[in-house]
């Protein structure tokens, strides 16, 4: 660990990694074929979704970084001053810089499922923020979320910034709420970004912009199990689609297999018939009258909102009752 500053605590919490394999061999032998969205972050695959970020199509990061930039202060006043900002799925935890200076929180808790990534991330924001104690904790927190020990007392604010959300169902957002209730306690905070339900044209262009980095990211997924078990994918025999599913209100990503095929993968054949579909991905989109259903169900009364001037993407301060 960097020697850099006292402020910085590691804490493994020893999450239970999911098997790549298992989970590839159990979701292809289901009927429709799936397989869950962690498992496109690869090197190659983290790469290309932050090159997704950069795509024009993709409206959220520029959007959310503006609502941040512009209503940082009242943000502030609403976490309160000594807080304990915790950060589930904090990455390099590049969005929480721009608040850290007008929250001036008590502690900054970053969680992450990769240990090596997280120590790292840490220790550059550490470098940023030397007069900030930081509680860096690597577990899964669509798991569980725990606090480490030593961090100081305050009101326990989360930050979930982004649109990861829409990757769970509506019961799986009311489990991850109710976890987040149960860290916070009552009187506890959260501060979320939503993406919004809108006109399709947006929605489907955001999921295969135009320089095709979205259906790179997606069939990359074919290139890693071919790399790490021993797969014997073709990759120019699938096909990127998403599209906007409206009665479910959320954008699907899947891989169509463009003829009859047979897949060996670590030694088990699976066979797709022509225009086959396997779904790697769902991104639900709420209009604030839903979200904030389901903030209710899960333990949290609303007291802000705040949206671009297209209604685009929300950010949400919610309280615990």
């Amino acid at each position: 660990m960097n020697a850099l500053s006292k402020k910085i605590n590691f804490h493994d919490f020893q999450p239970e990694l999911e098997s790549f394999r298992d989970a590839v061999l159990e979701g292809l032998s289901r009927n429709p074929k799936q397989i869950p969205p962690k498992f496109f972050y690869d090197k190659t695959g983290s790469k290309l979704f932050e090159a997704i970020l950069e795509q024009p199509e993709y409206y959220i990061p520029n959007i959310e970084r503006a609502l941040i930039q512009q209503h940082a202060d009242e943000f502030a006043e609403l976490i309160e001053p000594g807080a304990v900002l915790i950060e589930p799925g904090s990455g390099s935890c590049e969005k929480v810089q721009l608040l850290l200076e007008r929250v001036l929180p008590a502690a900054y808790v970053p969680m992450d499922i990769s240990g090596d990534f997280l120590q790292q991330a840490a220790c550059d924001l550490g470098q940023q923020f030397p007069w900030l104690p930081i509680y860096a904790a690597c577990l899964d927190f669509t798991q569980k979320m725990i606090l480490p020990k030593g961090v100081p007392s305050g009101r326990r604010v989360v930050f979930f910034p982004g649109s990861s959300l829409g990757n769970f169902d509506p019961l799986e957002v009311q489990h991850f709420l109710a976890g987040i209730h149960r860290l916070v306690g009552k009187g506890g905070g959260l501060l979320i970004g939503v993406d919004r339900k809108k006109d399709h044209t947006t929605l489907d262009a955001a999921y295969n912009d135009a320089a095709g980095i979205t259906a790179d990211f997606n069939l990359n997924l074919l290139s890693r199990i071919n790399n790490e078990l021993e797969g014997n994918f073709e990759r120019n025999q699938f096909e990127h689609y998403a599209y906007y599913n409206d009665p479910l209100g959320r954008i699907e990503m899947h891989l169509v297999s463009l003829q009859d095929q047979q897949v060996t993968i670590s030694g088990q054949d699976f066979s797709f018939t022509e225009g086959e579909f396997m779904h790697t991905e769902n991104s639900y989109k709420y209009s604030p009258d839903e979200f904030i259903h389901l903030a209710n169900a899960g333990g949290f009364k609303h007291q802000k909102i705040w949206s671009d001037n297209n209604d685009f993407f929300s950010i949400y301060f919610l309280e615990a009752y």
